[in-house]
């Protein structure tokens, strides 16, 4: 991911886990969204499937998988969401405006694979 993209993502601080649930990732990592395909409900946008990008924040407190929720599968375990930041330039490859432009989402943490 481009420098300035880097810097000020970083700026923003990350959450500390504060109820003893241990994330996965943290602020800083570099990621990619899945790209798997659910049958059902997903709230993964599909245009950012496949995208890289880097942990901005821990979400705070661990929650369960609303995706399996909906169907009785969750059993009350809990994952973090993290909130990415993916650059304009990994969802558009053309996109000429500043490299410190990009799309923050919060993701579940069964969407995210570490890269």
């Amino acid at each position: 991911m481009d420098r300035e993209f880097r810097a000020a993502a970083a700026a923003m601080p990350g959450v500390v886990s504060a109820r003893g649930e241990r994330p996965v990732f943290h602020p800083g990592d570099s990621i990619r969204i899945s790209t798997r395909s659910p049958i059902g409900h997903y709230r993964v946008p599909l245009y950012l499937r496949g995208k890289r990008g880097m942990v901005e924040a821990v979400i705070e407190p661990a929650a369960i998988d609303n995706e399996e929720e909906g169907y009785g599968r969750n059993a009350g375990s809990k994952l973090h969401y993290y909130r990415i930041a993916v650059p304009m330039t990994e969802i558009w490859p053309d996109y000429v405006g500043s490299p410190r432009d990009g799309l923050r989402i919060e993701v579940f943490e069964t969407w995210l694979e570490r890269i």
